[in-house]
């Protein structure tokens, strides 16, 4: 890894300790409507306030947690708000501008 990427994930990292930050990022991830690309972006959270942390918080091994966050990583309901809940996010509902009532 070069200066120029370790700088960038380390920048990264910084601005995703900040939770208003992190649900920033996790939203934009979650408009982007790929599954893959929202794990990366939890995984990316998850990193900057450290993995070993994040699995003692949610109840689950650090094995589960890479699991969760891999290309094919298929998080339940109970664990995703588990992980949520240990960075301080929560999941929540929203009414979709074009919504069909």
């Amino acid at each position: 890894m070069n200066k120029n990427s370790t700088s960038y994930i380390q920048g990264l990292h910084e601005d995703l300790a900040n939770p208003v930050e992190a649900a920033e990022y996790l939203n934009a991830a979650l408009e982007d409507g790929s599954q893959e690309i929202f794990l990366m972006a939890l995984k990316d959270v998850a990193d900057a306030k450290g993995i070993s942390e994040i699995a003692r918080n949610a109840n689950l091994n650090r094995e589960n947690l890479y699991r969760i966050f891999s290309s094919k990583g298929n998080p339940n309901l109970k664990s995703l708000t588990s992980i949520l809940h240990s960075i301080g996010l929560k999941l929540s509902v929203a009414v979709e501008s074009a919504a069909r009532c």
